[in-house]
C-alpha cells in the first residue's frame, strides 16, 4: 500500500540561485496568462471546436506559439527569445493547471461538482498571485531529474535547471526512503513564504510512513475529545473520568496587539515606497509566526494523542456556521478543522481508530450518567446539572464522556431521528405516537458533507459510516 505525502524544505539559495528562482516563477505566471489567452481568443473567434481545453491540448498550443513569429524574432529565428533560461516543465505544469482549472469550471456549469460553482480562470497579476512554480521528475535513481544529496552534501535539493540548492533541514528520512527504495519523488513545488523566505515541497509517493508501529500505552477503550474555546480539548472516558484537560497556546489573540500595531504602521507607508515594502515583509513574518505556533501545537497534540489511545471519538461540528457568529475569531485561533483532518490522518499512521460523531448528537445537553437529555446550555455555564438523575460535573468533562459512549450507543441499535433541524423534536407525524420513547439521532456524517452546513441552514446527512483509519 502506497501513499503520497509531502517532505517540505527551506532553501538557501545563492544570489544567483535566487535570481534564477524568480525567473521560473515569473515564467508559470507568463505561461498561463499567455494559455489563458489562447482560449479565451479561441472563444472569441468564430470557430470554437479547435478551443484548447484539456491541459494536453494547452501544452501543444502552448509549444506552438512559443515557436511562432508571435511570441518574437531574433537572430536565430522565430520564437519566444528567453524560452531556453527556464526549464520547459514550469510552462508545461501552469499549462496543467489552467486545464484542471478550465475543467472544474465545465464541471460547475455541468452540476457535476458539488459546491458552488468555480469562476472561469482570471490572469495572474504579479503583485498579488502566489510566487511558486512547480517542477515534475524524470527518470530514476541516480538519473532522476531531482534528487536528495548525500554524503558531504546531504542537505542538498538538486533541481532541473537549477543545479544543487543548499536547504536548512536535515534530508535523512527521505534519503533513507529513497536508498531502500520505500520512496519515489513525483514532483517539486518551489514557492516563497513570508518574509522572502523560499521553500520546496516535495511530493513523494511512499509506502507507509510506519512499517513497525509503536505500542500504544493505553488500552484501545473509547476516549471523548470535547473541543471547547477555553480550552482547547477536554479528554474522557466512557464511566466519566476525565484524563486530561488541554490549553490552546492561543497565537492569534497572544500577538493581536503587535499585529494591529504593524497593520498600522503599514497603512501609513507610501504606495510603491521601499519602506511600504519592509512593513508588509514584517507583517507577513508576524502572520507566518502565528501560524507556525498554532500547526506546531496541533502536530504535537495530534501525534500525542493518536500515540497513546487505541480508540478516539471527536464530534463533527458545524464549523463554516459557527465561522459566522461573534465567536468567529476564537474558532479560527483554535483551528477545529486542522485539529481533526489531522486525528484522521495520524489515526491511520499510528494505528488507531477514529469515529466520527454525528453533528446531531447532543453530547452538550446528555448526562453520562443516565443518559437523559436536558435543556440545551448557554455558554456562561460551565457546570452540567441533570434534572433526571442529579448528575453534576464540568460541561466539558461531561461531553466527552458522553462522546466516549458514542460507539456503545451506536451499537445498542438506537434510530435516527427524522426531523433535521434539532434531534430531539417530533415530526410531522409524531414520534411518541406509537408508544416509542423519544431518542437522539446517531447518524453518522463524513467530513466533507458537516463542513459545508450551517447554523441557518442544517443539511441532513445522508452517508451513515464511522470514519475509521484510512
Amino acid at each position: 500500500m502506497t501513499r503520497h505525502t509531502t517532505f517540505s524544505f527551506t532553501l538557501v539559495p545563492s544570489r544567483g540561485q535566487e535570481q534564477a528562482l524568480r525567473r521560473h516563477v515569473g515564467a508559470a505566471r507568463f505561461a498561463f496568462n499567455q494559455c489563458l489567452r489562447l482560449v479565451v481568443k479561441a472563444l472569441a473567434s468564430a470557430d470554437q471546436a479547435k478551443v484548447p481545453w484539456s491541459g494536453f491540448d494547452l501544452i501543444n498550443a502552448f509549444n506552438a506559439w512559443k515557436r511562432s513569429s508571435e511570441a518574437g524574432v531574433d537572430d536565430s529565428g522565430p520564437g519566444l527569445i528567453w524560452r531556453a533560461e527556464v526549464c520547459q516543465q514550469v510552462f508545461e505544469e501552469a499549462a496543467v493547471d489552467l486545464g484542471r482549472a478550465l475543467e472544474a469550471f465545465s464541471a460547475g456549469r455541468k452540476g457535476e461538482r458539488q459546491g458552488k460553482p468555480p469562476r472561469f480562470p482570471k490572469f495572474k497579476r504579479k503583485a498579488i498571485a502566489r510566487q511558486s512554480f512547480r517542477l515534475r521528475n524524470k527518470g530514476s535513481g541516480t538519473a532522476a531529474a531531482i534528487r536528495i544529496g548525500d554524503g558531504e552534501q546531504a542537505r542538498m535539493v538538486r533541481l532541473p535547471k537549477l543545479g544543487n540548492v543548499r536547504v536548512r533541514e536535515s534530508t535523512r528520512r527521505l534519503r533513507r526512503m529513497l536508498r531502500k527504495d520505500r520512496a519515489k519523488i513525483l514532483f517539486a513545488t518551489v514557492s516563497t513564504r513570508e518574509g522572502g523566505c523560499w521553500r520546496v515541497s516535495l511530493n513523494v509517493q511512499a509506502s507507509p510512513l510506519h512499517l513497525e508501529r509503536r505500542p500504544l500505552r493505553g488500552e484501545a477503550m473509547p476516549v471523548g475529545i470535547d473541543r471547547g474555546l477555553q480550552t482547547f480539548a477536554v479528554l474522557a472516558d466512557a464511566e466519566g473520568r476525565e484524563l486530561e484537560r488541554i490549553d490552546s497556546p492561543r497565537p492569534l489573540r497572544r500577538l493581536l496587539p503587535k499585529l494591529r500595531r504593524q497593520s498600522r504602521a503599514l497603512s501609513r507607508k507610501q504606495q510603491g515606497s521601499r519602506n511600504r515594502h519592509r512593513a508588509r515583509q514584517r507583517l507577513s513574518q508576524l502572520h507566518g509566526r502565528i501560524r507556525n505556533i498554532r500547526h506546531d501545537f496541533l502536530h504535537r497534540r495530534s501525534s500525542l494523542l493518536t500515540q497513546t489511545h487505541g480508540h478516539l471519538v471527536i464530534e463533527q461540528l458545524s464549523i463554516s456556521g459557527l465561522i459566522r457568529t461573534h465567536l468567529a475569531r476564537s474558532i479560527a485561533d483554535s483551528a477545529w478543522a486542522s485539529f481533526g483532518t489531522m486525528l484522521i490522518h495520524k489515526a491511520a499512521w499510528y494505528g488507531a481508530e477514529l469515529t466520527v460523531a454525528d453533528r446531531f448528537y447532543p453530547s452538550t445537553r446528555r448526562c453520562s450518567a443516565c443518559g437523559a437529555v436536558g435543556e440545551a446550555l448557554s455558554l456562561s455555564e460551565r457546570i452540567f446539572r441533570c434534572s433526571s438523575c442529579g448528575h453534576e460535573a464540568d460541561r466539558d468533562s461531561n461531553a466527552a464522556a458522553c462522546l466516549a459512549q458514542y460507539p456503545q450507543v451506536t451499537e445498542s441499535g438506537a434510530r435516527s431521528h427524522v426531523a433535521a433541524k434539532r434531534a430531539e423534536t417530533r415530526n410531522v407525524c409524531g414520534e411518541e405516537s406509537s408508544g416509542a420513547s423519544s431518542v437522539w439521532s446517531v447518524r453518522e456524517t463524513v467530513l466533507y458533507e458537516a463542513e459545508r452546513t450551517s447554523v441557518r441552514r442544517p443539511r441532513r446527512a445522508v452517508l451513515f459510516e464511522t470514519v475509521n483509519t484510512l
